[in-house]
């Protein structure tokens, strides 16, 4: 029976390490990431109005000036268009 025993201290052993290292190795990839990068929305006249609406509420409006052939149109490289204050964050308001 003792032979039994210690098999399954080996193994539970065995198990808490391999879960360490990959724990170890999330933290690593997730330390690693960079830094945010994007602008945040403006806080000017043309943007003011969406700081008080919903994320999806606001993002409707994102197009009509950030829209193909409008004034302030996006580039061509510009990511997914349609989750605006995703990357774009409002500052927290007090």
């Amino acid at each position: 029976m003792k032979n039994k025993t210690v098999g399954r201290g080996k193994n539970r052993l065995l198990l808490n390490i391999i879960f360490g290292v990959f724990c170890a190795g999330v933290l690593a990839f997730l330390l690693s990431a960079p830094e945010k990068s994007t602008s945040p929305l403006p806080m000017d006249s043309d943007h003011k109005r969406f700081y008080s609406m919903k994320k999806k509420e606001a993002e409707q409006y994102c197009m009509s000036c950030h829209g193909p052939a409008k004034e302030n149109a996006l580039s061509a490289e510009h990511p997914s268009k349609f989750r605006c204050l995703f990357c774009h964050t409002r500052p927290v308001q007090k």
